[in-house]
Order: C-alpha cells, then structure tokens, then sequence
C-alpha cells in the first residue's frame, strides 16, 4: 500500500479518515481527515488534520513534507498511526483498491509476495468501518488476504457492507478455494446475491503432487471441489497461474486440463512472478526469464483463447511477451508498486504496458528494450 511518512503529535493510537482538501463539511467531520496547508488553527470536529507545519494545538494532527500533498485526493481513506506513517487504504484515482480480509493463511506458497502471519487481532469491525468510508460510486473492489475465507463467515459480512455502501461496485475475492469444498460454505456466498463477485482461484498444475508442493498443503482436490461446488451455484470463477520455474513446462498441459474440467470458468489469468517475500527466498527455485518460457505461455493462451475461454496475462512486459499474444496483456499490476525500467521512457507501447513490479527492478527479463517500431499490436484490453 502507498505510505507517507509524517510526524505525529497528539496521536496516541490509530486514526481512520476520509481525506477531504475542502474542509466544507460543518457535518460529520468525525470521520473526516482535512489536509490542508499553511493552516493557523486547527478547525474542530474533524478526526485529524494533516498539513506542513507545527501548530500550538492540542487537537491531532501530523507534518508532512509539502511535496507531498499532491499525493492526496479527495475522498481518499488512509490511516494514520503512532508513529506517523500515513498509510493509504483506499484511493479514488486508483483501479486496485482491496480490502485485507485476514493476513492469516492456509497455504504457504512459496511464490507467496506477502507471507501470511500466525495470529493476528481480528480485522472485520475495522474493515466494516473502512467500507463505510469508501466513496459510494466506486465502481470496484477487492477482498484479499492471505485467505479471506478464514474469517469464516464474517466474510459475508464484509460482502454485505460493500453491498450497502457501495451498491454499483463489483467485487474480486481472492481465495484459495479450499473453504469452498464445504458445500454450504459455497452456498453461503451465494446467497449474498451480490450482482457482480468474482472469485478467483489459484491454481498451478494438472498434476495434484506439483500444485500441493508449491503451495505446501495437500489441498489439490479440495480447491478442485471447491471450484464444482462455485458452480452449482452459478457464482462467476477466475483461474490464476504463476508463472515460474516450477510451473511454465506444463502450462500447455494445465490449459487442456482447465479446458476439459472447468469449462465453466469466466476467466483464466497467466500471472508473472513478483520477486518479494517468499517469492524472494526460494529465487534460485522459481526465477527463470519470462521470455524463456514464451513458447509454452503462447501455447496455453491460445488453446485457451481459441476454445472460447477469456484469456488474461498479468503483469507482463509487452516487448518480452511473443506478439501473437500481447493482445491478452493487462495492465495489472497496482499503482503503488507498479515502475518501469529507463529503457522504456522510448518506447512506443509504453502508456499501453503494465510495467514491472518495483520489486523486480533487480530480477527482470534480459530481454526487456524499447518498442520503436508500431506493429499493429493491441496491448491492455478492457
């Protein structure tokens, strides 16, 4: 998540607010975060104030460096804590805004960029009030995690609440799938009746021994029995697949087998590596060159594509990828973390490719160069 770095005074334990640069509101400013400039007094009732001095206050308010104010927009949602890190949880400019079910997991993948933790305090009354706080028009959420499904049925909670704040807001829940082997737990998310959920799903091989391994649990045929029971009850599925070293020479295996077991999905998204966290630890296991395992990606996207299954690739970079497939190429990867390598300021197709990950500025494709030349190639569809 996009962070800045302030200095607090008064502020003893978390604040949760919208951001609001007019300071119009006479109503409600509980909730409200003013970030203004050059402020003389402190305007009361509001949560905080941000702003780029020291005041002779006892109201809470934290100092940040006057370059970054334009990083604030209004109806942004952030969290200020006691150490002053203004941590930004929801952001009206951006496409990839999620809500953290639980940093907890059933899995322990080792690609895994953000490892799970063993305990942790229960998030659903803060994330119930952070939705409230989201702007009503958004048009898109997600529920993420580690597994959200571990907070059992608080999850429906979390649904539900977007539902009453954000009604037109679609919704992408990251699982793993294995709670859904429950029939009833399935069931459950049905009944939600939300107009617009879609639950994706990892998986990572046509042989259950090599899924279990990169993901450290014996849970293939559960996630497989989750994905039948999403569809007895006619809820919309994605497939994700890392790409990786441990998973790129069956991909045109993986592709036939989504084909012929869950023609149902909507979705089937080929992911490249994000070199953090586990992903980083085990490298010498899981890097190779995204441009080495080219021919195998072609192959599963087309077969895919070609039968009639939507077909994503995510995180890719357009000069790298075969330009028989670009078209599938999505810009993905979220605003804060998304960066681009010198080479690319002279590249015709840059403002239609996804970038790379900031993480992977040290581990990337070799073969990563400007594209001059326009060769008619679609990039980044809807």
């Amino acid at each position: 998540m996009k962070q800045i770095d302030g200095i607090p005074f008064n502020i003893n334990t978390y604040i949760l607010g919208r951001i609001t640069l007019r300071g119009k509101n006479i109503f409600n400013r509980k909730d409200e975060i003013l970030v203004k400039t050059d402020v003389k007094n402190i305007s009361s009732g509001y949560a905080a104030t941000i702003t780029n001095h020291k005041i002779n206050s006892e109201s809470k308010y934290c100092i940040v460096d006057d370059n970054k104010f334009n990083e604030f927009n209004e109806g942004d949602v952030v969290l200020i804590n006691n150490k002053g890190e203004i941590i930004f949880l929801y952001e009206t400019k951006s496409l990839h805004n999620a809500i953290f079910a639980t940093e907890r997991c059933n899995h322990r993948c080792i690609m895994c960029p953000q490892p799970p933790v063993v305990q942790e305090e229960d998030k659903t009354q803060f994330n119930l009030k952070l939705i409230s706080l989201i702007d009503k028009q958004a048009q898109e959420l997600g529920i993420t995690g580690g597994e959200p499904t571990l907070i059992g049925d608080k999850l429906f909670e979390l649904i539900k609440q977007i539902q009453k704040y954000q009604p037109k807001a679609g919704i992408s829940l990251l699982s793993n799938g294995v709670k859904f082997a429950d029939k009833s737990y399935a069931m459950k998310l049905a009944m939600c009746k939300h107009h617009d959920i879609q639950i994706d799903v990892p998986i990572f091989s046509d042989i259950a021994e090599i899924h279990n391994r990169i993901v450290g649990a014996n849970t293939f045929y559960k996630t497989v029995q989750g994905l039948y029971n999403l569809a007895i009850f006619h809820l919309r599925i994605g497939l994700r697949i890392v790409v990786h070293k441990l998973t790129y020479q069956r991909l045109p295996q993986l592709a036939d087998y989504i084909y012929h077991n869950f023609p149902f999905v909507s979705q089937v998204a080929f992911l490249q590596m994000e070199t953090t966290g586990y992903a980083n630890t085990n490298l010498d296991n899981l890097w190779i060159d995204p441009y080495d395992y080219n021919e195998e990606l072609k192959q599963a996207v087309l077969l895919l594509s070609n039968r009639g299954i939507c077909t994503r690739i995510y995180n890719a970079q357009l000069c790298v990828l075969p330009i028989e497939i670009r078209e599938y190429a999505v810009c993905s990867i979220s605003d804060w973390k998304d960066s681009y390598l010198p080479e690319c300021n002279e590249c015709l197709l840059r403002n239609q490719c996804g970038g790379l990950f900031e993480s992977n500025q040290k581990h990337h494709s070799k073969y990563i160069k400007p594209i001059l030349e326009d060769n008619k190639a679609n990039a980044c569809v809807e």
